[in-house]
């Protein structure tokens, strides 16, 4: 069982957290003169090392699971999804999501498409909450900083949330609340070619490539915000602010993330900063939820499919739900890091 132990704590350390490559590049700046326990060369240390870091997870994750993703195009999701009935088919959606795009942008087409393919109300939603909030991706990289515990459960409560979500708005009955020209849209069944070995390797190269381009951006401002965190603000403001004294850091934390538009790639270092500052466990994972799920921009996207009493149901649910969850692992934290 030790010896177990002494693995799993390998892996998570060594090859998801690269606690090497963190001593490695702080012994280059050093010895360029950089102090990597001052200020300057702390924030520096901290960039360079979650951008090499992330980048290299990002890379080798949007490749496995890509070619993981070439089993399942849309066409085949949608006959998966139509041979379940009830909240066993919430489940099912929900699990889809897991291996499907990585922000709320990228999932909303599918969305649309399940919607049209006369695929019912709740199930899709589940999809649509699951996507861009729980994947394969953010299992690993959360593993990688806040240990397998933290990982695991965030993974299990987010797909609670898109079930649950989904099982509600199905039992409101409002699919009346979506566009009229997505309701009415025929649905064409097309049969997906039959893929190769080499197709699929080729096409997750390919999102490798496409899905790098638009999420490293949000990286380096991500990595930016959070060695800024790290090393200039005391430690006292984010207790203060996001700490155990605050018992409204967790609703202060989804009003801040809602505006922004991140997917949990860009999070991660930002919420690794405010942990490492004394934040609550709760608070940042509801900020990251937040970020993910309900950013503006993949709202204004979403208005264009749904009308507006169903949207404020949907954001409603998922900010409850949210904001449920970042209490109960506030509540958690201490059998959980």
């Amino acid at each position: 069982m030790e010896y177990v132990k002494t693995v799993f704590l390998f892996i998570q350390n060594q090859i998801l957290g690269m606690k090497w490559l963190n001593e490695l590049i702080a012994n280059g700046l050093t010895s360029v003169g950089l102090d990597v326990n001052g200020k300057l060369g702390g924030s520096v240390n901290f960039f360079i090392y979650d951008v090499v870091k992330i980048t290299i997870l990002l890379c080798a994750l949007i490749f496995m699971i890509s070619y993981i993703q070439s089993y399942f195009p849309p066409e085949r999701s949608k006959k998966i999804l139509g041979r379940f009935n009830g909240i066993w088919a919430n489940i099912v959606s929900a699990l889809l999501g897991t291996v499907t795009p990585f922000c709320s942008c990228s999932s909303i087409p599918l969305f649309i498409g399940f919607t049209s393919a006369g695929l019912p109300l709740g199930v899709t939603f589940s999809f649509l909450i699951s996507s861009p909030m729980v994947d394969l991706g953010s299992l690993l990289l959360l593993m990688s900083i806040f240990g397998a515990k933290v990982a695991i459960v965030y993974v299990i409560v987010g797909l609670i949330i898109a079930v649950l979500g989904g099982t509600l708005i199905q039992k409101l009955h409002m699919e009346e609340y979506v566009e009229e020209f997505i309701r009415n849209a025929s649905s064409i069944d097309i049969d997906s070619p039959e893929l190769t070995k080499h197709d699929r390797l080729i096409y997750a190269r390919d999102q490798v490539e496409s899905t790098f381009k638009k999420v490293f951006p949000y990286i380096l401002v991500g990595v930016g915000i959070g060695a800024v965190i790290h090393n200039w603000i005391p430690e006292e403001v984010i207790q203060t602010v996001l700490g155990g004294k605050n018992l409204f850091g967790v609703i202060l934390a989804v009003i801040v993330g809602v505006p922004m538009y991140a997917d949990i790639f860009g999070t991660i270092p930002v919420a690794e900063a405010l942990l490492s500052k004394g934040a609550q466990l709760g608070t940042i994972l509801s900020f990251m939820m937040a970020v993910t799920t309900l950013s503006l921009p993949s709202m204004i996207m979403l208005k264009k499919a749904i009308k507006p009493r169903l949207l404020g149901v949907f954001v409603a649910i998922c900010t409850i739900g949210i904001i449920i969850v970042g209490y109960l692992f506030n509540l958690a934290q201490g059998m959980l890091i």
